[in-house]
């Protein structure tokens, strides 16, 4: 959390492991515990949204193909430097 007041030790255990609960990779007992606590708690509950909306957003980003004439440029570039590569180690 960005404010500068101390953590509760339920909060701190729960940010800590807020990447595990957002991927399902906690066992279900803890997850029932990380579950409930965000549901009483605004700070933590603020903070696991953040969260899940950046995720979400790189998630929608990486599946994006980049427009044909940009993958051209990038190819380009690729090509080139791997015959100045080849031509260099002649």
């Amino acid at each position: 959390m960005s404010d500068e007041t101390p953590l509760e030790p339920d909060c701190a255990k729960v940010l800590d492991n807020l990447y595990l609960f957002l991927d399902n990779e906690m066992e279900e007992a803890t997850w029932d515990d990380v579950h409930a606590h965000i549901a009483d708690c605004g700070p933590c509950l603020s903070e696991f949204d953040l969260e899940r909306m950046v995720k979400a957003l790189v998630a929608r980003s990486c599946a994006e193909r980049a427009p044909e004439p940009l993958r051209q440029r990038v190819m380009y570039s690729i090509r080139s430097v791997q015959v100045e590569i080849h031509t260099t180690r002649e």
